[in-house]
């Protein structure tokens, strides 16, 4: 269709080819009151240049996670005059960078060299499928990476003696409890801070302007307290496990004597039959432990039932 002074103006085939919807999806819109009915000219129905940017409006509105029926409310507040600035301005600081890293780019041979000279394709598309790599369009040579630190991680972690494969395992296996605690992170402050902004009506702009506020200032909480906790449990479970990997490796002169005691056959063939016969030395030892901690409790008792008598005598 030709253009008219006003502007561009398109049978619904064209609409739809421009604007990347079908004809039956913007039909469905126009019965919904999500888009303007067409202008008659004559025998055809007339789409113009504002039709086209609410086709692309919606289509925004609907990749950022919004409703049909939310949209349709928002685009009644636009339309009344009351603006999509302040929803607008929330949506763009959600969907901002929640990190200071910037991505680079790294050429096949650089990514080869950082990980000990060796082609390694399978360990590449492991990558790239992980989202550690990104295919550059137009170039087999190079990747982007989102995030050179993690990148660079995994090249120390190589570089240590961990094979590519159980860095892959690992971080698979760390992605998905991480985006269990990200998930919690944005329940716990859906439900106390965010809540009242996310009533059954948009919020208004000066409503939204707050709660972009709120997202500016509690985005890093979240790092801060995985960091936090991170390093409190590191500093746990290593000191934890240093404790007894240096157990393990005593000398001889400062690890504790171990004497054989004789026990009755029949009282060995009744534990034998009670929990096996290979269970049978580590159950007499829990026992024994087990009754050594009871009479030392005893003892302690006794001591303490003998002190409080003579702290009564006269």
């Amino acid at each position: 269709m030709s253009e008219e002074p006003g502007g561009a103006a398109y049978r619904i085939e064209d609409l739809a080819h421009r604007s990347g919807a079908t004809v039956r999806t913007i039909r469905a819109y126009q019965d919904r009151g999500l888009l303007p009915r067409p202008e008659r000219r004559g025998r055809a129905n007339v789409y113009a240049t504002a039709h086209l940017a609410r086709l692309r409006q919606i289509a925004d509105l609907l990749d950022r996670g919004y409703t049909l029926a939310s949209i349709k409310e928002l685009l009644e507040a636009w339309d009344a005059g009351r603006g999509l600035g302040g929803v607008l301005g929330l949506v763009a600081e959600v969907d901002g960078p929640w990190t200071d890293e910037e991505a680079a780019r790294i050429s096949r041979a650089e990514l080869d060299e950082r990980f000990g000279g060796r082609h390694d394709d399978a360990a590449v598309a492991d990558a790239v499928e992980l989202g550690v790599l990104e295919p550059v369009a137009g170039d087999e040579d190079s990747f982007l990476v989102p995030s050179p630190q993690e990148l660079s991680a995994a090249a120390e972690l190589h570089k240590a003696g961990v094979p590519l494969s159980a860095i892959s395992s690992h971080l698979r296996e760390l992605r998905g409890q991480v985006e269990h605690i990200a998930s919690r992170f944005l329940e716990f402050t859906t439900e106390h801070v965010f809540a009242r902004y996310l009533g059954e009506h948009p919020p208004s702009d000066t409503e939204a302007a707050e709660a972009a506020s709120l997202v500016r200032r509690l985005r890093p909480l979240a790092q801060q307290t995985v960091d936090a906790e991170l390093a409190r449990a590191m500093r746990t479970f290593a000191t934890r496990h240093l404790r007894q990997h240096l157990a393990k490796e005593e000398p001889p002169e400062q690890r504790t004597e171990m004497r054989a005691v004789e026990i009755p056959v029949d009282t060995m063939r009744a534990v034998e039959r009670l929990v096996g016969a290979e269970q049978a030395a580590e159950f007499i030892t829990a026992a024994t432990e087990r009754e050594l901690h009871a009479r030392s409790l005893d003892r302690l008792t006794a001591n303490h039932s003998n002190d409080s008598i003579i702290d009564e005598t006269p």
